[in-house]
This record gives structure tokens, sequence and C-alpha cells, in this order.
């Protein structure tokens, strides 16, 4: 339930003042509720209303456990500022603050939109099965428009790299997942090292904005299944476009397929095209080869089990509150076995 008066991490009173010095033009009418609409690891995100029935969303960083370099504010609203003016949907910016004091730390605030969220498999019960196939049609369609935006003419060309986007992507995640409290890193370890073997036989690959978690889960769609916004920009950069496709793949699940997918998501239910349909359009909207896409799924299955290490590390030491009953440790840790023996299956 939305308080008048807010919560810990985005006090009403305080960011109602903010709004009508920061953004007078705004039509904000009285005092502000804040509603917490996700969360948890991520980037928090809150629906803000007014005493007229106004909406916005804000994002801020989690509370605890924050990593400047995984929750950077100013690059997130970099990207939705840059894209608000290309064929893909974001929420219109509305302003960023980069003063802590307000609230606690960094924030931005966007036009809230209203839509379905399809994260799990139960929520695509909310969107009537006529419209599941065309919601995952323009969900490809917006990657493949998302990957043809040219970096540099959108104001984000200073944020390329110098070398390999794959190579950097094998490191930082393969340090992490050493970090973690998982006691049998053994097929991890040689899943890395096939990836980086594999990474360095690709031919060079352009450089694009990649999202870096591409899914239903991630965007809002109308009941017929038009997409109305892309969110959650916290890990995008400028990399490579096919990782974002193989990504996509490898979370996209359909009854009787032989993978598991990397998370119990909607496209399990009935109604949704196979992933093949997907890549197929992807391709022939795009223009881009995807004869290497099984490198890249294999990455992305590879990638969600240090993920899991992760978030299994932070459970299991009570970094996330209660330590979890001991069923949950064990199916977190096969969860992630099976995402990299799958993906060492992938690179034979």
């Amino acid at each position: 339930m939305a308080q008048r008066g807010g919560d810990d991490a985005v006090p009403a009173d305080a960011l109602t003042a903010w709004l009508a010095c920061a953004v007078p033009e705004l039509p904000v009418d009285g005092p502000v509720a804040v509603e917490r609409i996700s969360g948890g690891h991520s980037n928090l995100t809150y629906r803000i209303t007014d005493a007229a029935g106004g909406r916005w969303a804000l994002r801020r960083p989690p509370t605890a456990m924050v990593l400047a370099t995984a929750h950077d504010m100013s690059r997130e609203w970099r990207f939705l500022t840059a894209l608000a003016d290309t064929p893909v949907p974001v929420p219109r910016p509305v302003a960023y603050c980069a003063d802590p004091g307000v609230i606690g730390a960094e924030f931005y605030v966007m036009d809230y939109v209203d839509g379905l969220v399809l994260a799990t498999r139960a929520d695509a019960d909310r969107l009537a099965e006529p419209a599941r196939a065309p919601a995952a049609y323009a969900l490809i369609d917006v990657l493949a428009d998302l990957h043809a935006v040219d970096p540099d003419a959108v104001g984000l060309g200073d944020l390329r790299r110098p070398g390999s986007y794959l190579e950097r992507q094998l490191r930082r995640w393969h340090r992490q997942v050493h970090e973690s409290l998982v006691p049998d890193l053994s097929v991890v370890d040689a899943v890395h090292d096939r990836l980086v073997r594999r990474a360095a036989e690709l031919p060079p690959s352009e450089v694009r904005i990649a999202h870096g978690d591409y899914r239903l889960g991630n965007v809002a769609v109308g009941p017929d299944g038009t997409l109305r916004a892309v969110f959650d920009w916290e890990l995008a950069t400028l990399g490579d476009p096919l990782a974002d496709l193989g990504w996509l793949v490898a979370s996209w699940g359909r009854p009787g397929d032989r993978e598991v997918p990397t998370i119990d998501g909607p496209s399990l239910a009935a109604g949704f095209p196979d992933a093949a349909d997907l890549v197929e359009r992807y391709a022939r909207r795009s223009g881009r080869d995807v004869g290497d896409l099984a490198f890249y799924v294999a990455f992305a299955r590879w990638r969600s089990a240090c993920i899991g290490a992760g978030v299994y590390s932070r459970y299991v030491s009570g970094a996330m509150g209660d330590a979890p009953p001991d069923e949950f440790a064990r199916a977190r840790l096969a969860g992630l076995q099976v995402q990299v023996e799958q993906a060492l299956a992938a690179l034979d």
C-alpha cells in the first residue's frame, strides 16, 4: 500500500520539495505517495502518486550492499535520455538528482508507464493468449531496433571501450563467481575456459547498445501485446548485440524443450512462439548474421550461473535477511549447475 509519508528509502516530504524546486513545470499536486514496485539486489523502482492521481516512477540504488559500478544511476540515466527520441520505447525522462542528501542516494524520475510486466510464468495469465505472440514479436522487433541505434548519433560514443566486450565480460563474471560461496566451481571454470577460447575465434562484432537483461520481465506491454516501454537499463553498455539475443534465447523456454531456461519465465505458457521463430525474425529485421548464436546462448547460461552464485551467496551469508532453508540453498546450487552443464554441452 502506498504511504503518503513514503518509506525510509524515499522520504515523501523531501521528494515533494525537491520536485517543486527542481522541476517546477511538473504538475505535481500536493504531497506525493511513494510505493515500491520492484527491487531486491537490483536498483529499486517506486511509483510516485500525487493528490490528483498524477503518477511518475523513481529509480534509486538498493539501500544495502551498494557497489558504485553496479548501481551507477547517472549511467542508467544517460541511456534513458539518449534513447528518448529513438524508435526504442522508453519512459520519458523527467529529472535526475545527483545530490544524495535529498533522499539518501542519487535518483531519477521518469514518466510512469502503465502496462503488464511479465516476469514469471504465473504473470502470463494476466495477458490474454491471443496477445502473447504479438508481445513476443514486439519484444524481438524492439531489440533489433535498439541494436540499429548508432551510439555515436545519440551521444553515447564516449562509453566505447578498447578491446573485446566478450573478453571483458568473461573476466568480470569469472572474478565475481570466485568471490561467491559456491563450494565447487570446477564446471564453471571449465565452461569459462571454453568460452574464452571460442570467443577469440569469433569475427569482430560491431559495437552497439546492449541492454544487458533483455526479457519480458523488463518491459511493459499493453493488453493487445504492444510493447509500451523498456525498463531497467542498469546493465546497459556498449558491446556485442548478439549477447542480448543470446540472453533472451537462454531465458525463453517452451513446453517440451530439452534445455531448461535460465528463468521460470512467461514464455512457458501457451500462446508464445518458439525461440527459433524469434531468432529468425531478429535476423530478418536486423540483417545481422546469427550463425554463432549457440556461443552467445552458452555464454548467457554461464553468466546466469555466475549471477545465481552471487544471489545464493548473499542469501546464505544472511546479507539479504534470514538464512533460507537448506532445500532453497540446494535448489539454487542445482539450478546453476544445470545452466553451466547446458552451456558446456552447447560448446561441444
